[in-house]
């Protein structure tokens, strides 16, 4: 029986996510004084990344629609 193999990247409800690179990373851990151990954790089996080819220790940027603020952007360390 064959899989149905759907891109859930493509449904209004999924924010945007990209990896970050070696360079964003060491900018943003400076910026805020931080380390991956202080970012909240992302799973590396979760659906919403798996397009990235991510590993333990990426960070990974969501950019999400706000009402209040517009374009709210998180951090997340995959796990």
């Amino acid at each position: 029986m064959a899989k149905l193999k759907v891109d859930i990247t493509k449904h209004i409800l999924i924010p945007k996510h990209t990896k970050l690179s070696e360079k964003e990373k060491k900018e943003l851990y400076e910026k805020y004084g931080i380390s991956i151990k202080e970012l909240p954790k992302i799973s590396k089996d979760d659906s919403a990344i798996e397009h990235l080819e991510v590993q333990t220790g990426d960070v990974i940027k969501i950019y999400r629609k706000s009402t209040t603020a517009g374009d709210a952007v998180f951090y997340r360390g995959v796990s």
